[in-house]
């Protein structure tokens, strides 16, 4: 298995299946990059594609978002799910208003610092807002690499997988090659997902019933309007109300407001 030979059939079938026609793809603007970075985060593509153009349209600059109240937000963000990245999305949006002037930053390491904003999430913006090769490695980049170099090995570490993704990075396109990259290791995975021979790989526990669902349900009574916690037990019914309002709190998302959850 060669380097050439790799990146060549990734972007033969960039050209025959490749989703060209994304949103964020459509565009250079660093915030709205990071905006898409943040919301693809566990989060798969039709649901972010859904939400996406919404977002832009509510908080079209990083200064709309940065002054935008947590509650406005996650009425938009309502859906997505881990609406932590909601208030981390905000807090970055603050953090490049006043520490940067709005400008998000063309650092790696300044990226990095940002809420939210892991060594991915950074790499993505590096690549997808200014065509810069950093080595990006997320779960469809990982599927592809370990496709084509890993043959049937298992256990696969992360720092083996990013190995190959920086000798494969086109170095004078990364933007264009990511994108590629990305869509082939999506096509792989609806044929098997080679990730799962990843050592990092975690099945993603079922949505309904969970704690998940629950801190969605309890979020999106808290935007409408401030509830007691006996009212909260009354409309959702769910015992395992009292830890998740105390996660909610600690983690400022919800606060108490004169005897009321609020946001």
């Amino acid at each position: 298995m060669s380097i050439s030979g790799f990146r060549k059939e990734v972007y033969e079938d960039y050209r025959a299946r490749g989703r060209k026609n994304l949103p964020w793809r459509k565009t250079r603007d660093p915030y709205r990059i990071l905006v898409s970075e943040i919301m693809l985060q566990q989060t798969q593509v039709p649901r972010v594609r859904l939400k996406y153009g919404k977002f832009i349209t509510a908080f079209p600059t990083v200064r709309t978002l940065a002054k935008a109240s947590l509650r406005d937000i996650l009425r938009v963000w309502q859906g997505l799910g881990y609406n932590r990245r909601a208030r981390y999305l905000k807090e970055a949006a603050g953090i490049i208003v006043n520490r940067y002037g709005g400008a998000v930053p063309r650092d790696e390491a300044a990226l990095r610092a940002l809420p939210g904003v892991g060594p991915a999430t950074a790499a993505g913006i590096m690549a997808f807002a200014y065509d810069k090769p950093a080595v990006y490695l997320e779960t469809n980049v990982r599927s592809a690499v370990i496709h084509y170099f890993f043959g049937n090995e298992k256990d696969i570490h992360d720092r083996d997988v990013r190995k190959w993704v920086e000798k494969t990075l086109d170095r004078e396109h990364p933007r264009a090659w990511y994108y590629a990259l990305l869509d082939y290791g999506a096509y792989l995975k609806k044929a098997g997902n080679p990730s799962r021979r990843s050592a990092h790989y975690a099945k993603q526990s079922a949505f309904k019933g969970s704690v998940r669902e629950l801190r969605g349900k309890v979020l999106h009574l808290l935007t409408e309007k401030p509830r007691t916690k006996a009212e909260l037990k009354k409309e959702l019914k769910d015992g395992r109300l009292n830890p998740v309002l105390e996660k909610l709190e600690q983690e400022g998302l919800v606060r108490m407001e004169r005897k009321k959850y609020a946001i």
